[in-house]
Protein backbone atom coordinates (compact mmCIF):
# COMPACT_ATOMS: atom_id res chain seq x y z
CA UNK A 1 0.00 0.00 0.00
CA UNK A 2 1.74 4.19 -0.82
CA UNK A 3 1.67 5.55 2.47
CA UNK A 4 4.10 7.60 3.95
CA UNK A 5 6.56 5.75 6.28
CA UNK A 6 6.64 7.28 10.03
CA UNK A 7 7.82 4.41 11.62
CA UNK A 8 11.12 5.20 13.73
CA UNK A 9 14.16 3.23 12.76
CA UNK A 10 13.60 -0.47 12.96
CA UNK A 11 15.43 -2.88 15.14
CA UNK A 12 15.28 -5.79 13.03
CA UNK A 13 17.81 -7.75 15.10
CA UNK A 14 14.49 -8.09 17.83
CA UNK A 15 12.23 -9.96 14.52
CA UNK A 16 14.25 -13.15 14.50
CA UNK A 17 13.09 -16.20 13.80
CA UNK A 18 11.55 -18.37 16.40
CA UNK A 19 13.82 -19.87 18.73
CA UNK A 20 15.06 -23.65 18.48
CA UNK A 21 12.34 -24.05 21.62
CA UNK A 22 9.59 -22.56 20.01
CA UNK A 23 9.72 -23.79 16.73
CA UNK A 24 9.92 -27.46 18.24
CA UNK A 25 6.85 -26.40 19.80
CA UNK A 26 5.16 -24.86 16.93
CA UNK A 27 5.44 -27.48 14.95
CA UNK A 28 3.50 -29.85 17.21
CA UNK A 29 0.54 -27.00 17.47
CA UNK A 30 1.06 -26.12 20.78
CA UNK A 31 2.45 -22.36 21.16
CA UNK A 32 -0.47 -21.09 23.85
CA UNK A 33 -3.14 -19.80 21.94
CA UNK A 34 -2.93 -21.56 18.90
CA UNK A 35 -4.06 -24.74 17.49
CA UNK A 36 -6.80 -25.07 20.44
CA UNK A 37 -9.68 -27.38 19.36
CA UNK A 38 -13.11 -25.85 20.24
CA UNK A 39 -13.73 -25.79 24.19
CA UNK A 40 -17.11 -24.62 24.29
CA UNK A 41 -18.17 -22.57 27.06
CA UNK A 42 -20.51 -23.61 30.18
CA UNK A 43 -23.54 -21.45 31.53
CA UNK A 44 -22.35 -22.19 35.20
CA UNK A 45 -23.28 -18.27 35.54
CA UNK A 46 -19.79 -18.16 37.01
CA UNK A 47 -17.96 -15.55 38.50
CA UNK A 48 -14.88 -14.34 36.24
CA UNK A 49 -12.00 -13.09 38.23
CA UNK A 50 -9.54 -10.74 36.15
CA UNK A 51 -6.97 -8.81 37.91
CA UNK A 52 -4.31 -6.53 36.44
CA UNK A 53 -1.49 -6.35 37.77
CA UNK A 54 2.42 -5.95 36.54
CA UNK A 55 4.65 -8.92 35.35
CA UNK A 56 7.35 -9.91 33.11
CA UNK A 57 6.84 -11.50 29.58
CA UNK A 58 8.92 -12.74 26.92
CA UNK A 59 7.80 -10.72 23.85
CA UNK A 60 11.51 -10.94 22.07
CA UNK A 61 11.59 -13.99 19.49
CA UNK A 62 15.24 -14.38 20.63
CA UNK A 63 14.28 -15.38 24.33
CA UNK A 64 16.13 -14.46 27.36
CA UNK A 65 14.92 -10.76 27.88
CA UNK A 66 11.89 -10.66 30.07
CA UNK A 67 9.73 -7.27 29.60
CA UNK A 68 8.23 -5.55 31.54
CA UNK A 69 4.70 -5.34 31.62
CA UNK A 70 1.06 -4.91 33.07
CA UNK A 71 -1.45 -7.83 32.59
CA UNK A 72 -4.18 -9.60 32.92
CA UNK A 73 -4.03 -12.44 35.31
CA UNK A 74 -0.68 -12.55 34.72
CA UNK A 75 -0.82 -13.11 30.53
CA UNK A 76 -0.04 -10.85 27.71
CA UNK A 77 -3.36 -11.13 26.02
CA UNK A 78 -5.05 -12.15 29.22
CA UNK A 79 -7.19 -14.77 29.67
CA UNK A 80 -10.05 -15.89 27.25
CA UNK A 81 -13.51 -15.25 28.65
CA UNK A 82 -15.89 -17.44 26.85
CA UNK A 83 -19.69 -17.27 27.37
CA UNK A 84 -22.62 -18.55 25.89
CA UNK A 85 -25.33 -16.19 23.99
CA UNK A 86 -28.35 -14.69 26.87
CA UNK A 87 -26.01 -15.54 29.39
CA UNK A 88 -25.37 -13.17 32.35
CA UNK A 89 -22.04 -12.44 32.59
CA UNK A 90 -20.77 -11.33 35.99
CA UNK A 91 -16.91 -10.29 35.87
CA UNK A 92 -15.20 -9.10 39.14
CA UNK A 93 -12.07 -6.67 38.14
CA UNK A 94 -9.78 -6.57 41.19
CA UNK A 95 -7.05 -3.21 40.37
CA UNK A 96 -3.45 -4.03 41.52
CA UNK A 97 -2.13 -1.31 39.32
CA UNK A 98 -0.22 1.51 41.14
CA UNK A 99 -2.72 3.44 39.15
CA UNK A 100 -6.81 3.87 38.37
CA UNK A 101 -7.98 1.75 35.55
CA UNK A 102 -10.86 0.44 34.61
CA UNK A 103 -12.71 -2.44 32.17
CA UNK A 104 -14.22 -1.68 28.64
CA UNK A 105 -16.13 -4.40 27.07
CA UNK A 106 -15.33 -3.66 23.19
CA UNK A 107 -18.51 -4.05 21.10
CA UNK A 108 -20.94 -5.46 23.97
CA UNK A 109 -23.68 -3.49 24.30
CA UNK A 110 -23.70 -3.20 27.92
CA UNK A 111 -25.90 -1.27 30.30
CA UNK A 112 -24.38 2.48 30.18
CA UNK A 113 -23.57 2.09 34.35
CA UNK A 114 -21.33 -0.62 32.88
CA UNK A 115 -19.11 0.58 29.92
CA UNK A 116 -16.10 0.90 31.79
CA UNK A 117 -15.35 4.87 30.79
CA UNK A 118 -14.55 6.61 34.17
CA UNK A 119 -15.68 10.43 34.26
CA UNK A 120 -18.77 9.62 31.99
CA UNK A 121 -20.31 5.76 33.33
CA UNK A 122 -18.50 4.99 36.36
CA UNK A 123 -15.65 6.31 38.94
CA UNK A 124 -12.07 5.08 38.08
CA UNK A 125 -11.12 1.66 40.04
CA UNK A 126 -8.86 2.57 42.37
CA UNK A 127 -5.34 0.56 43.28
CA UNK A 128 -6.30 -2.16 45.32
CA UNK A 129 -9.97 -1.25 44.76
CA UNK A 130 -12.42 -4.32 43.08
CA UNK A 131 -15.83 -4.10 40.79
CA UNK A 132 -18.41 -5.67 39.86
CA UNK A 133 -19.40 -5.57 35.90
CA UNK A 134 -22.28 -7.22 35.33
CA UNK A 135 -24.33 -7.39 31.73
CA UNK A 136 -25.90 -10.06 29.57
CA UNK A 137 -24.35 -11.38 26.51
CA UNK A 138 -27.20 -10.80 24.28
CA UNK A 139 -24.77 -10.70 20.86
CA UNK A 140 -22.89 -13.58 19.97
CA UNK A 141 -19.42 -12.66 18.49
CA UNK A 142 -15.73 -11.90 18.68
CA UNK A 143 -15.18 -8.97 21.27
CA UNK A 144 -12.38 -7.51 23.55
CA UNK A 145 -11.69 -5.74 26.92
CA UNK A 146 -9.28 -3.50 27.57
CA UNK A 147 -8.90 -0.13 30.22
CA UNK A 148 -10.39 3.02 29.73
CA UNK A 149 -8.37 5.42 31.44
CA UNK A 150 -4.91 6.30 30.68
CA UNK A 151 -5.80 3.73 27.70
CA UNK A 152 -2.60 4.98 25.71
CA UNK A 153 -0.62 3.89 28.31
CA UNK A 154 -1.76 0.62 29.62
CA UNK A 155 -3.02 -1.06 26.17
CA UNK A 156 0.45 -0.05 25.60
CA UNK A 157 1.44 -2.10 28.69
CA UNK A 158 -0.15 -5.05 27.62
CA UNK A 159 -3.73 -4.78 29.34
CA UNK A 160 -6.28 -6.38 27.13
CA UNK A 161 -8.11 -9.91 26.37
CA UNK A 162 -10.46 -11.30 24.25
CA UNK A 163 -14.07 -12.27 24.64
CA UNK A 164 -15.38 -14.60 22.68
CA UNK A 165 -19.61 -15.01 22.69
CA UNK A 166 -20.19 -17.64 21.03
CA UNK A 167 -23.66 -18.90 19.15
CA UNK A 168 -26.84 -20.94 19.80
CA UNK A 169 -25.99 -22.50 15.98
CA UNK A 170 -22.31 -21.93 15.75
CA UNK A 171 -20.98 -22.38 12.15
CA UNK A 172 -19.17 -26.12 11.67
CA UNK A 173 -15.29 -25.86 11.44
CA UNK A 174 -12.33 -28.55 12.69
CA UNK A 175 -10.70 -26.00 14.76
CA UNK A 176 -10.99 -22.21 15.92
CA UNK A 177 -8.24 -19.80 16.56
CA UNK A 178 -8.45 -16.35 18.45
CA UNK A 179 -6.00 -14.34 17.42
CA UNK A 180 -5.23 -10.53 19.37
CA UNK A 181 -2.86 -8.97 17.30
CA UNK A 182 -0.34 -5.75 18.78
CA UNK A 183 2.80 -4.26 17.94
CA UNK A 184 5.48 -3.18 20.97
CA UNK A 185 7.10 -0.54 20.93
CA UNK A 186 10.40 -1.51 22.62
CA UNK A 187 14.06 0.10 24.00
CA UNK A 188 17.20 -1.26 23.42
CA UNK A 189 16.94 -4.02 26.41
CA UNK A 190 13.19 -5.02 25.55
CA UNK A 191 11.86 -2.65 27.53
CA UNK A 192 8.47 -1.20 26.94
CA UNK A 193 8.99 2.53 25.66
CA UNK A 194 8.05 4.82 28.22
CA UNK A 195 7.16 7.79 26.35
CA UNK A 196 3.58 7.81 25.68
CA UNK A 197 1.48 10.42 23.99
CA UNK A 198 4.21 11.81 22.59
CA UNK A 199 3.81 14.90 20.27
CA UNK A 200 4.43 13.54 16.84
CA UNK A 201 2.23 10.57 17.67
CA UNK A 202 -0.23 12.09 18.18
CA UNK A 203 -0.50 14.54 15.45
CA UNK A 204 0.76 12.20 12.89
CA UNK A 205 -0.40 8.17 13.26
CA UNK A 206 -0.45 7.40 16.55
CA UNK A 207 2.30 5.33 18.65
CA UNK A 208 3.54 2.47 16.25
CA UNK A 209 5.91 0.02 17.55
CA UNK A 210 8.25 -2.12 15.84
CA UNK A 211 7.49 -5.49 16.98
CA UNK A 212 4.44 -7.12 15.78
CA UNK A 213 3.07 -10.17 18.06
CA UNK A 214 -0.09 -12.20 17.87
CA UNK A 215 -1.08 -13.58 21.40
CA UNK A 216 2.01 -12.12 22.76
CA UNK A 217 4.63 -14.01 20.09
CA UNK A 218 6.15 -12.86 17.26
CA UNK A 219 5.82 -14.57 13.89
CA UNK A 220 3.92 -17.66 15.07
CA UNK A 221 4.53 -21.02 12.91
CA UNK A 222 1.03 -22.51 13.58
CA UNK A 223 0.73 -26.43 12.31
CA UNK A 224 -2.67 -27.20 10.38
CA UNK A 225 -3.28 -30.12 8.27
CA UNK A 226 -4.56 -30.13 4.21
CA UNK A 227 -8.42 -30.00 4.20
CA UNK A 228 -9.08 -27.96 7.15
CA UNK A 229 -11.55 -25.99 8.28
CA UNK A 230 -10.63 -23.20 10.42
CA UNK A 231 -12.27 -20.63 11.91
CA UNK A 232 -10.10 -17.38 12.49
CA UNK A 233 -11.05 -15.01 15.14
CA UNK A 234 -8.80 -12.05 14.50
CA UNK A 235 -8.67 -8.82 17.49
CA UNK A 236 -6.45 -6.00 16.59
CA UNK A 237 -5.60 -4.38 20.27
CA UNK A 238 -2.60 -2.31 18.73
CA UNK A 239 -2.97 1.31 19.84
CA UNK A 240 -2.55 2.63 16.31
CA UNK A 241 -0.95 0.33 13.91
CA UNK A 242 -3.83 -0.24 10.70
CA UNK A 243 -2.58 -4.03 9.18
CA UNK A 244 -3.02 -4.74 5.46
CA UNK A 245 -3.30 -8.39 6.17
CA UNK A 246 -2.13 -10.39 2.58
CA UNK A 247 -3.63 -13.90 3.59
CA UNK A 248 -0.24 -15.59 0.92
CA UNK A 249 -3.44 -16.52 -1.35
CA UNK A 250 -5.58 -18.32 1.11
CA UNK A 251 -8.68 -16.40 0.48
CA UNK A 252 -10.48 -16.91 3.30
CA UNK A 253 -14.08 -16.13 3.77
CA UNK A 254 -15.32 -13.05 5.51
CA UNK A 255 -18.38 -14.24 8.05
CA UNK A 256 -18.16 -11.39 10.65
CA UNK A 257 -16.98 -7.98 11.38
CA UNK A 258 -16.87 -6.65 14.97
CA UNK A 259 -18.67 -9.03 15.93
CA UNK A 260 -21.94 -9.06 13.74
CA UNK A 261 -22.20 -11.54 11.01
CA UNK A 262 -21.85 -10.70 7.48
CA UNK A 263 -22.88 -12.15 4.16
CA UNK A 264 -19.52 -14.90 3.61
CA UNK A 265 -17.53 -13.31 0.87
CA UNK A 266 -14.05 -13.16 0.18
CA UNK A 267 -12.90 -9.83 0.52
CA UNK A 268 -12.16 -8.09 -3.11
CA UNK A 269 -9.53 -5.99 -2.13
CA UNK A 270 -5.65 -7.62 -2.56
CA UNK A 271 -5.05 -7.11 1.25
CA UNK A 272 -7.82 -6.61 4.10
CA UNK A 273 -7.68 -3.38 6.37
CA UNK A 274 -7.65 -3.76 10.25
CA UNK A 275 -7.84 -0.77 12.30
CA UNK A 276 -7.08 -0.62 16.00
CA UNK A 277 -10.49 -1.77 17.86
CA UNK A 278 -11.53 -3.54 15.13
CA UNK A 279 -12.59 -7.66 14.87
CA UNK A 280 -12.89 -9.59 11.72
CA UNK A 281 -13.60 -13.49 11.72
CA UNK A 282 -12.95 -15.56 8.51
CA UNK A 283 -13.69 -19.31 7.34
CA UNK A 284 -10.41 -20.42 6.14
CA UNK A 285 -10.21 -23.76 4.20
CA UNK A 286 -6.32 -25.30 4.01
CA UNK A 287 -6.05 -26.55 0.63
CA UNK A 288 -6.54 -30.16 0.61
CA UNK A 289 -3.36 -30.51 -1.64
CA UNK A 290 -1.13 -27.93 0.17
CA UNK A 291 2.05 -28.33 1.86
CA UNK A 292 4.76 -26.18 3.17
CA UNK A 293 4.27 -22.52 4.91
CA UNK A 294 1.76 -20.18 3.77
CA UNK A 295 3.26 -16.55 5.26
CA UNK A 296 0.49 -13.87 6.32
CA UNK A 297 2.26 -10.28 6.23
CA UNK A 298 0.86 -6.92 7.04
CA UNK A 299 1.89 -4.65 3.88
CA UNK A 300 0.48 -1.35 5.21
CA UNK A 301 3.69 0.56 4.76
CA UNK A 302 5.70 0.09 1.60
CA UNK A 303 8.81 -1.37 2.45
CA UNK A 304 8.14 -1.92 6.01
CA UNK A 305 6.00 -5.00 5.52
CA UNK A 306 5.74 -7.27 8.74
CA UNK A 307 5.39 -11.02 9.12
CA UNK A 308 2.65 -11.79 11.01
CA UNK A 309 2.25 -16.14 11.20
CA UNK A 310 3.20 -18.89 9.23
CA UNK A 311 0.51 -21.38 8.74
CA UNK A 312 2.25 -24.92 8.47
CA UNK A 313 0.31 -27.14 6.77
CA UNK A 314 1.99 -30.71 7.85
CA UNK A 315 -0.02 -34.47 8.66
CA UNK A 316 -2.67 -36.53 6.92
CA UNK A 317 -5.41 -34.60 5.19
CA UNK A 318 -8.53 -33.97 6.91
CA UNK A 319 -10.81 -34.16 3.76
CA UNK A 320 -9.97 -34.72 0.43
CA UNK A 321 -11.92 -31.49 -0.73
CA UNK A 322 -12.71 -28.58 0.58
CA UNK A 323 -15.50 -28.26 3.10
CA UNK A 324 -19.20 -28.00 1.76
CA UNK A 325 -20.57 -26.76 5.17
CA UNK A 326 -22.99 -23.87 5.47
CA UNK A 327 -20.42 -20.70 6.24
CA UNK A 328 -23.04 -18.40 7.58
CA UNK A 329 -23.76 -17.11 10.84
CA UNK A 330 -27.08 -16.52 12.69
CA UNK A 331 -27.94 -12.72 12.64
CA UNK A 332 -27.90 -10.71 16.12
CA UNK A 333 -31.32 -9.35 17.75
CA UNK A 334 -30.57 -5.49 16.57
CA UNK A 335 -33.04 -3.01 15.60
CA UNK A 336 -33.12 -2.36 12.18
CA UNK A 337 -32.96 1.74 11.83
CA UNK A 338 -35.77 3.22 10.01
CA UNK A 339 -34.06 5.16 7.42
CA UNK A 340 -37.01 7.31 6.13
CA UNK A 341 -37.83 8.78 9.18
CA UNK A 342 -33.90 8.92 10.70
CA UNK A 343 -32.20 11.85 12.61
CA UNK A 344 -29.41 13.46 10.33
CA UNK A 345 -26.26 14.58 12.23
CA UNK A 346 -22.87 15.29 11.06
CA UNK A 347 -19.55 14.78 12.54
CA UNK A 348 -16.40 16.29 10.73
CA UNK A 349 -13.09 15.57 12.24
CA UNK A 350 -10.34 18.05 11.57
CA UNK A 351 -6.62 18.53 12.72
CA UNK A 352 -3.22 16.86 13.04
CA UNK A 353 -0.55 17.13 10.56
CA UNK A 354 -1.03 17.84 6.41
CA UNK A 355 -4.40 18.66 7.13
CA UNK A 356 -4.97 21.70 5.38
CA UNK A 357 -5.14 20.34 1.44
CA UNK A 358 -7.53 17.62 2.82
CA UNK A 359 -10.20 20.01 3.82
CA UNK A 360 -9.84 21.76 0.81
CA UNK A 361 -10.52 19.02 -1.11
CA UNK A 362 -13.74 17.99 0.09
CA UNK A 363 -14.40 21.55 0.51
CA UNK A 364 -13.98 21.72 -3.09
CA UNK A 365 -15.98 18.47 -4.31
CA UNK A 366 -19.02 19.39 -2.23
CA UNK A 367 -18.49 16.78 0.35
CA UNK A 368 -18.64 19.30 3.32
CA UNK A 369 -21.74 21.82 2.97
CA UNK A 370 -20.49 24.95 2.61
CA UNK A 371 -22.57 26.34 5.63
CA UNK A 372 -22.07 23.48 8.02
CA UNK A 373 -18.36 24.31 7.46
CA UNK A 374 -18.88 27.98 8.16
CA UNK A 375 -20.50 26.54 11.77
CA UNK A 376 -17.46 24.57 12.09
CA UNK A 377 -15.20 27.65 11.59
CA UNK A 378 -17.24 29.70 14.12
CA UNK A 379 -17.02 26.90 16.43
CA UNK A 380 -13.03 26.61 16.30
CA UNK A 381 -12.55 30.34 16.66
CA UNK A 382 -14.31 30.58 19.63
CA UNK A 383 -12.36 27.70 21.41
CA UNK A 384 -9.42 29.45 19.88
CA UNK A 385 -8.21 26.39 18.27
CA UNK A 386 -6.44 25.70 14.79
CA UNK A 387 -8.46 22.96 13.05
CA UNK A 388 -5.67 21.79 10.45
CA UNK A 389 -2.58 21.94 12.71
CA UNK A 390 -0.38 21.59 15.32
CA UNK A 391 -1.02 18.52 16.08
CA UNK A 392 -4.92 19.11 18.11
CA UNK A 393 -7.80 17.39 17.23
CA UNK A 394 -11.05 18.24 16.64
CA UNK A 395 -14.59 17.06 16.17
CA UNK A 396 -17.35 19.96 14.34
CA UNK A 397 -14.58 22.03 15.89
CA UNK A 398 -14.14 21.91 19.10
CA UNK A 399 -11.70 19.87 21.35
CA UNK A 400 -13.51 17.77 24.11
CA UNK A 401 -10.33 17.92 25.97
CA UNK A 402 -10.68 21.43 26.64
CA UNK A 403 -14.44 22.40 26.41
CA UNK A 404 -18.10 21.73 28.12
CA UNK A 405 -20.08 21.79 25.96
CA UNK A 406 -22.07 18.42 26.34
CA UNK A 407 -22.86 15.50 23.82
CA UNK A 408 -21.99 15.80 20.23
CA UNK A 409 -25.77 15.06 19.78
CA UNK A 410 -28.80 13.53 21.67
CA UNK A 411 -31.08 11.56 20.81
CA UNK A 412 -34.43 9.88 21.75
CA UNK A 413 -35.25 6.89 23.48
CA UNK A 414 -35.54 4.14 20.14
CA UNK A 415 -34.64 7.06 17.56
CA UNK A 416 -33.06 6.08 14.16
CA UNK A 417 -30.32 8.33 13.40
CA UNK A 418 -27.79 8.24 10.15
CA UNK A 419 -24.83 10.06 10.69
CA UNK A 420 -22.66 11.71 8.16
CA UNK A 421 -18.69 11.11 9.11
CA UNK A 422 -16.22 13.14 7.30
CA UNK A 423 -12.33 12.48 7.58
CA UNK A 424 -10.56 15.87 6.49
CA UNK A 425 -7.59 14.52 7.84
CA UNK A 426 -4.23 13.77 6.40
CA UNK A 427 -4.84 10.40 8.55
CA UNK A 428 -6.58 6.53 9.02
CA UNK A 429 -9.25 7.16 11.83
CA UNK A 430 -10.99 4.37 13.22
CA UNK A 431 -14.10 5.68 14.75
CA UNK A 432 -15.60 3.07 17.88
CA UNK A 433 -19.27 4.23 19.05
CA UNK A 434 -19.92 2.62 22.24
CA UNK A 435 -22.80 0.49 23.48
CA UNK A 436 -24.55 0.10 19.86
CA UNK A 437 -23.86 -1.32 16.51
CA UNK A 438 -24.16 0.58 13.40
CA UNK A 439 -25.01 -0.30 9.64
CA UNK A 440 -22.83 1.37 7.52
CA UNK A 441 -24.86 2.77 4.70
CA UNK A 442 -22.12 4.12 2.10
CA UNK A 443 -18.75 5.47 1.52
CA UNK A 444 -17.93 8.53 -0.40
CA UNK A 445 -21.48 8.12 -1.24
CA UNK A 446 -21.73 4.84 -2.97
CA UNK A 447 -23.96 2.32 -1.36
CA UNK A 448 -22.03 -0.60 0.33
CA UNK A 449 -22.33 -3.68 -0.81
CA UNK A 450 -22.87 -5.66 2.12
CA UNK A 451 -25.04 -3.12 4.58
CA UNK A 452 -22.73 -4.55 7.67
CA UNK A 453 -22.83 -3.73 11.12
CA UNK A 454 -20.21 -2.71 12.90
CA UNK A 455 -18.85 -0.69 15.86
CA UNK A 456 -15.84 0.75 14.37
CA UNK A 457 -16.10 2.37 11.13
CA UNK A 458 -11.93 3.47 9.56
CA UNK A 459 -12.02 6.05 7.66
CA UNK A 460 -9.16 6.75 5.38
CA UNK A 461 -8.15 10.28 4.33
CA UNK A 462 -10.38 12.16 2.99
CA UNK A 463 -12.90 9.54 2.99
CA UNK A 464 -16.50 10.30 4.01
CA UNK A 465 -18.61 7.27 5.23
CA UNK A 466 -22.81 7.08 6.50
CA UNK A 467 -23.74 5.08 9.52
CA UNK A 468 -27.20 4.44 10.70
CA UNK A 469 -28.08 3.11 14.24
CA UNK A 470 -30.97 3.32 17.13
CA UNK A 471 -30.40 4.79 19.71
CA UNK A 472 -32.04 1.94 22.09
CA UNK A 473 -29.37 1.94 24.98
CA UNK A 474 -30.20 4.68 27.23
CA UNK A 475 -27.18 6.76 28.38
CA UNK A 476 -23.98 9.25 27.81
CA UNK A 477 -21.97 7.13 25.26
CA UNK A 478 -18.40 7.86 23.64
CA UNK A 479 -17.78 8.33 20.16
CA UNK A 480 -13.86 8.42 19.34
CA UNK A 481 -11.08 7.67 17.14
CA UNK A 482 -9.55 4.41 18.18
CA UNK A 483 -5.78 5.48 17.63
CA UNK A 484 -5.52 6.28 21.62
CA UNK A 485 -3.50 8.99 20.52
CA UNK A 486 -5.56 10.84 18.29
CA UNK A 487 -8.12 10.09 21.45
CA UNK A 488 -5.76 11.49 23.31
CA UNK A 489 -5.40 14.28 21.74
CA UNK A 490 -9.15 15.52 21.01
CA UNK A 491 -10.59 13.11 18.49
CA UNK A 492 -13.27 12.10 21.16
CA UNK A 493 -16.66 13.08 22.42
CA UNK A 494 -20.01 11.31 23.39
CA UNK A 495 -23.66 10.98 22.50
CA UNK A 496 -26.53 10.85 25.00
CA UNK A 497 -29.75 8.41 24.25
CA UNK A 498 -32.76 8.95 26.11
Amino acid sequence: MKTQSILRPSRRGFLQTLGAGSAAAAALGVIPGFGRGLAHATNSNATHHVAAAPTSVNLLPAGGMQTPVWAYNGTVPGGLLRVKQGEDVHVRFDNQLSEASSIHWHGVRVPNAMDGVPGLTQKPVAPGEIFDYRFNARDAGTYWYHPHINSPTQLARGLYGALIVEEAEPVAVDREFVWLIDDWRLGETGEIDPTFNGGHDVGHAGRLGELVTINGVANPAIAVRPGERIRLRLINTANARVFAIDFAGLAPHLVALDGHPVTPHVPDTPVFLFAPGMRADFILDVPPDASGDFALIDRFFDGLENPLARLRVQGNPVRGDIAQTSMALPANPLPEPDLQNARREQLLYTGGMMGGGVLRHLVETGKIEAGFLGEVRSMAQSMMGMMTGGGVWMVNGRDPERDELGPLFSLGNGESCVVTVTNATAWYHPIHLHGHAFRVLSRDGQPTRYQEWQDTVLLAPAEQAEIAFVADNPGDWMLHCHILEHKFGGMSGFIRTA
